[in-house]
């Protein structure tokens, strides 16, 4: 029996994410957990946001068509909270972080979840 992923994306996730790479190379999600828009997942540049030992790597997204895996970090007090369920990132319409960059194209990424064996 195959192992349920711990985070996928939606297809309109995974359009977004095409674009953005095609715009900005490689690239990574984190999730803080933090309020507001720290409870979302922000994308960045590959690197641009520094992950250390507070930070677990939950997943490395294949998504067709970009060249490299995109990595998905959470910061371990988050994963505290979500740790029995599956992170589904999809995207909604409306403004986002200013630093997730997706914030100029008008919509933004959002964390759907499941629980694990659901």
């Amino acid at each position: 029996m195959a192992e349920t992923p711990r985070v996928e994306l939606t297809a309109a996730a995974a359009d977004l994410l095409r674009r953005l790479r095609a715009a900005h190379g490689p690239l990574m999600f984190h999730q803080s957990g933090g309020c507001c828009d720290g409870s979302a997942p922000m994308c960045y540049p590959d690197g641009e946001f520094r992950t250390g030992d507070s930070d677990v790597l939950l997943a490395s997204l294949d998504v067709a068509g970009v060249a490299e895996p995109v990595r998905f970090w959470m910061s371990k007090s988050q994963f505290e909270v979500w740790s029995h369920t599956r992170l589904i990132v999809d995207v909604v319409e409306g403004r986002g972080s200013g630093f997730s960059l997706e914030a100029p194209e008008g919509v933004r990424f959002l964390i759907r979840s499941r629980l694990v064996g659901t």
